[in-house]
């Protein structure tokens, strides 16, 4: 089962703060092409640990936040980032025009 199928669903906006580190994390990590296992060793952290985060089953301290964004290669904020949700809205055949 894909772990993100572990997570219950809730709107982008809406998402906890451990969500949004999880899937900012995994993104990051599978864009340097690092493995867990590899991360976890650069900061200095179990395998386990990194695994774990991902999956919501822990929240990280601020301080390994910044560590792990400092091995990605990023800011410790763009992984505490909410996505941005665009609203598009579809104008309805069935209203009258405007007057």
């Amino acid at each position: 089962t894909p772990w993100w199928n572990t997570l219950p669903y809730r709107p982008l906006v809406s998402m906890e703060i451990r969500e949004v580190f999880a899937i900012n994390l995994r993104r990051r990590r599978q864009a340097a092409r690092l493995s867990q296992e590899e991360l976890a060793h650069r900061a200095e952290l179990d395998r386990t640990y990194v695994s774990a985060l991902e999956r919501c089953v822990y929240a990280a301290s601020i301080e390994v936040v910044d560590r792990l964004a400092g091995e990605l290669g990023v800011e410790a904020a763009d992984l505490l980032q909410r996505p941005k949700v665009s609203v598009s809205r579809k104008k309805s055949s069935s209203a009258p025009p405007a007057e």
